[in-house]
């Protein structure tokens, strides 16, 4: 399957109708509830709180997506992501959260590895995708000394899996990681960039 950062979307997009039908709570990560209905663990990643909230991960997701899954294929970028985003939700400290930020953060952690030359903007600063992520990762810490509804430790989480699976792509199969889907500019436009800079994973 091709474009899975757009499928993935796609579910985005349906589990949100649902939470307009019935509600956000049966998708919601509880963190009392987790092990008792575990199913939460991967409905909380494809749920958001609000249409910012939704539209600005999905833009990140199509666009990291995508460009990601140009190096290491479809399959790859559906595990890491599934992966992640249960992982960064068992162990997650929050009372209850939702959305797919610990997820997409670890797609970024997975560039960091693999396209760490890759030039995007930051604040409006070009720069490699290695400092970038540096400068990510400080603001989330940052971040968690200053409490709010951002879940800055599901994102420091998240970054840190996407680094170790792209470090270890990269140790296991070099270059031999072949473009699996259309070419995709490995340059990411100010705008573009900034636009996802605001969005956050809600806390409860």
């Amino acid at each position: 399957m091709r474009f899975i950062a757009l499928w993935l979307s796609g579910i985005i997009i349906a589990v949100f109708a649902l939470q307009q039908i019935f509600s956000t709570e049966p998708f919601l990560l509880i963190n009392e509830l987790k092990w008792i209905e575990p199913w939460r663990l991967i409905t909380s990643v494809f749920a958001h709180g609000s249409p910012a909230h939704l539209l600005n991960n999905l833009f990140a997701l199509a666009l990291f997506g995508l460009i990601l899954e140009g190096r290491i294929g479809a399959r790859r970028i559906l595990w890491l992501f599934i992966t992640a985003g249960i992982l960064v939700n068992i162990f997650s400290p929050y009372a209850r959260s939702l959305g797919a930020s610990g997820a997409i953060y670890a797609i970024l952690g997975a560039l960091v590895a693999l396209r760490p030359g890759m030039v995007i903007y930051i604040h409006y600063l070009p720069m490699p995708m290695l400092i970038a992520g540096i400068v990510w990762l400080s603001q989330d810490i940052f971040g968690i000394f200053y409490p709010s509804s951002t879940a800055n430790i599901a994102h420091i989480s998240g970054l840190f899996m996407g680094v170790a699976a792209g470090l270890y792509w990269r140790k296991q199969f070099g270059d031999k990681i072949e473009k699996k889907s259309k070419k995709i500019k490995d340059h990411v436009l100010e705008t573009q960039l900034d636009e996802w800079e605001k969005t956050h994973m809600l806390r409860k």
